[in-house]
């Protein structure tokens, strides 16, 4: 806080509000009042009874509902308050810094409508500070700030990190889950539980919504997809409802719908040039032994679509071997891979967590003795490495093929390069946490704070303009 040097408002100042991300607004100066008002709107209490918050939004340039700044704030009071027209209203009120002319100082202020009011913002006598005189027939008697900040690249700049609401679709109370709630809470957000299979949907073009145990869920400001392969269809459902609604999710129904079937995800592999290991797929049990001699002979992989942790995955040693595998699964009616074994890997895959474009961890899993698979699920052992940039490159781009904010990228290192053997689009944090030391679930939280922040708003053309190119 600065110190106070004398100051003289006229009846109508610029004033900044840097705790809730507005760097310029236009205030009325009311000596009548004694608390300050905010215009806002989607007002809506979230958080512990012990410490709730507000979440709102600001349309700090009149005229412009299009431009909608998100704010929250921790409530410190609820107050009646009666406006100049005898009308009572209970009102939300919070703490925050007022900056004018270098300056600034804590005032409280209200949050309610002010649609119908020339200023988005009203100063009370509270946040007029003893070294404050005024000049009531002058206006902007300090400078003068510009709205123009709201449609530049230094919008993002400004934004302060505020508790956000954030929504976990978990079916599961594991170690990956309560890391996310742990760390969410510890940053200051609000983070709740959500099972996906109890939320249900309500579709339609103006209002579309999801509903939990008898109640509309509230707006999130992001959502954190866990969705297990056993609900994949209805998991990608319900997050295609949350982003109908403009809520972010860190990663897209489309992302995960096609990371979860393997024939789809190698195709979109392929469709990208990414490296993977031949692979191959049919239908038709005519079609076996030239299924396998696409791969190149055995020893091959039979891998079930749907496959899991290495469950419903066989290695086939001879091509006899392969031929009864295959014949089980068609007797099965199971839809299945055939892929080349690499050898070369001997039991040893590389998991790269890929969050924002980045690799933030790798580490190298090993399969348990005799066993090809090295999946920790199934016994394997994980331990630090260092990737290339080769390997750095490829699962960046993997985890882009499918739109995905966050991925784990499974690599195998083979004589011709890094092939990706699979794009996990709900990967686990404790192998990876233990194995690299590094607090990745960290890394996730920086990205969604990044992207739920405000983007600079597209300049209206004058009505002149647009008529005349109509």
């Amino acid at each position: 806080m600065t110190d106070p040097q004398p100051l003289t408002f006229g009846w109508e100042e610029w004033v900044a509000l840097p705790g809730l991300g507005l760097p310029a607004i236009s205030a009325k100066v009311d000596t009548g009042a004694r608390t300050s008002a905010l215009h806002a709107s989607e007002i809506e209490l979230f958080g512990p009874s012990s410490a709730p918050k507000v979440r709102f939004a600001v349309h700090p340039i009149p005229g412009r509902d299009d431009l909608s700044i998100p704010c929250s704030a921790l409530v410190t009071d609820r107050r009646e308050v009666t406006s100049s027209n005898g009308e009572s209203e209970l009102r939300y009120v919070i703490s925050t810094l007022l900056e004018v002319a270098g300056q600034s100082w804590p005032i409280d202020i209200t949050l309610t409508n002010r649609s119908g009011m020339a200023s988005r913002m009203l100063l009370g006598r509270q946040a007029l500070t003893d070294h404050i005189s005024i000049s009531p027939t002058e206006r902007h008697l300090q400078p003068e700030l510009s709205y123009d900040v709201y449609h530049s690249a230094r919008m993002r700049q400004v934004q302060p990190k505020r508790a956000l609401r954030i929504a976990v679709l978990s079916r599961e109370n594991n170690y990956s889950t309560r890391r996310l709630v742990e760390a969410g809470e510890a940053r200051g957000h609000t983070v709740e539980v959500i099972d996906t299979t109890r939320c249900y949907m309500a579709i339609n073009s103006l209002a579309p919504e999801v509903h939990y145990d008898g109640k509309r869920l509230p707006r999130y400001d992001a959502v954190i997809p866990r969705i297990g392969a056993s609900i994949t269809p209805y998991g990608t459902a319900v997050i295609r409802q949350f982003e109908t609604t403009g809520t972010f999710c860190v990663n897209g129904s489309a992302g995960i719908t096609a990371s979860r079937d393997k024939l789809h995800a190698h195709q979109v592999l392929a469709r990208h040039k990414i490296g993977m290991p031949s692979t191959a797929f049919a239908a038709s049990p005519k079609d076996t032994a030239n299924l396998i001699g696409l791969v190149g002979n055995a020893p091959l992989i039979v891998k079930l679509l749907e496959s899991t942790q290495g469950k419903g995955v066989v290695l086939a040693e001879t091509k006899k071997a392969a031929e009864s595998v295959i014949s089980a699964f068609r007797g099965l009616k199971a839809n299945f891979l055939v892929q080349h074994f690499v050898k070369e890997a001997a039991g040893e895959d590389i998991r790269c967590l890929v969050i924002g474009g980045k690799v933030v961890a790798a580490m190298k899993r090993t399969g348990a003795d005799g066993d090809f698979r090295s999946n920790l699920h199934q016994g394997g052992s994980a331990t630090v490495t260092r990737i290339s940039r080769e390997e750095r490159d490829i699962a960046t781009r993997a985890a882009r093929a499918f739109g995905l904010n966050m991925a784990g990228v499974d690599l195998l290192r083979s004589d011709e390069g890094p092939k990706v053997l699979e794009v996990n689009s709900s990967p686990g944090f404790e192998g990876i946490e233990r194995a690299s030391g590094k607090d990745v679930v960290a890394k996730l939280y920086d990205e969604i704070e990044l992207k739920v922040r405000p983007t600079p708003a597209r300049r209206r053309k004058p009505a002149a303009t647009r008529a005349g190119t109509s």
